[in-house]
């Protein structure tokens, strides 16, 4: 319980300050009810599709220096609630609307119809960004070469041979990006159904052209981060004091990056539920809270050495998300799928690894 102490107290501000907020309006009885009912529900959301996310950041804290972890999970989760749940959108919004972030930030207050618009508008370039990045944490854990453990050993096997090709994450991730292109301008946005003739093909190749750019910034930025980390992991000076401080940086930068990524569909499904910036905010911030604890959970308990598949099990859902994300571009894929789906992977690891130390384990 000490691990979600911090956790549960944020949740109980955050439902009084859900409820506070909308009275401060002058809201009913009742409209004050949905609010907490809403902000509760937005965290549940959150939780459940971040799950896989936990057990990816602990699986790389466990490696880091103590100092970092305690940053991570520190400034990790102001940079988590403040800036990818409130600041980023707001960004976002900015430079798609091309708007002053204080613009947006009034039009976020009073008129959040037209906020929601303007967000789920970059719809495609944030799923291109994302899912680009968590494809290529996918691909970069199921295809290395020096991975022992495998889950679904005749396919794992198969593919780590493939994996000791030079580069070829990247270049499957390439190819999946040029597919993902062709996905614009026969979407879901009302804008680009209602357009016609050349003002819908000039509209599909904008959308085309924004979101291999996306992704190909996703990917720039996986490489960099990976590649900097790596550098720096494999110097010998690495055991100085300035090593260790750099390598943490590029590992924190990595989760926060991996993080972000996770959150971004969330902040946009969350305006199915409510327009309400503050309420989205307040349970999707929650929502942040209980992953960090769970992530500090997973790692003082020691969980990915008792539980050996979950690592495996997380990094599916990943790679199922990617997907999603990706599809997104055209298709509607409802909230409660991607985290149920994701749900199922981290279930079903669970169960195999517990089958496995029975086998294998003689305490077990």
């Amino acid at each position: 319980m000490k691990h979600f102490r911090g956790s549960i107290i944020f949740l109980v501000l955050g439902l009084m300050l859900s409820g506070g907020w909308i009275a401060s309006k002058g809201g009913s009885i009742e409209a004050i009810g949905t609010a907490v009912f809403l902000t509760f529900i937005l965290s549940v959301l959150e939780i459940s599709l971040s799950f896989d996310n936990a057990v990816v950041n602990a699986a790389v804290l466990e490696k880091m220096e103590p100092v970092w972890q305690k940053r991570f999970l520190t400034w990790g989760i102001l940079i988590a609630v403040f800036g990818m749940r409130i600041v980023f959108p707001i960004v976002i919004v900015s430079v798609v609307a091309w708007l002053g972030p204080l613009s947006v930030l009034n039009i976020a207050f009073t008129n959040p119809d037209l906020y929601a618009k303007y967000l789920t508008s970059s719809h495609a370039a944030i799923s291109a960004f994302g899912g680009m990045f968590l494809l290529m944490v996918f691909l970069k854990f199921i295809l290395d070469p020096e991975k022992e453990v495998h889950w679904i050993e005749p396919l794992e096997r198969q593919l780590i041979k493939v994996g000791k090709l030079e580069a070829f994450e990247i270049l499957i991730a390439l190819l999946v990006l040029i597919g993902a292109s062709t996905l614009a301008g026969s979407g879901h946005h009302e804008e680009a159904q209602a357009l016609t003739g050349m003002e819908h093909e000039l509209a599909v190749l904008h959308e085309k052209v924004t979101i291999f750019l996306s992704g190909l910034a996703g990917l720039i930025v996986y490489v960099a981060i990976d590649g900097i980390s790596g550098y720096l992991e494999g110097s010998e000076e690495q055991m100085l004091a300035e090593g260790a401080k750099k390598a943490g940086l590029a590992t924190f930068l990595y989760l926060e990056v991996l993080d972000a990524s996770f959150s971004f569909d969330g902040v946009i499904g969350a305006f199915a539920i409510t327009k309400d910036i503050v309420i989205i905010a307040l349970g999707l911030g929650i929502g942040a809270m209980f992953v960090r604890s769970l992530t500090l959970y997973l790692v003082e308990k020691g969980t990915l050495q008792e539980y050996i598949f979950l690592e495996h099990g997380a990094h599916y859902a990943i790679g199922l998300l990617a997907a999603i994300m990706f599809l997104g571009i055209k298709y509607e894929i409802p909230e409660i799928f991607t985290g149920l789906s994701g749900a199922l992977f981290i279930g079903v690891a669970l169960v195999s690894s517990i089958i496995y130390n029975k086998k294998n384990l003689p305490n077990a």
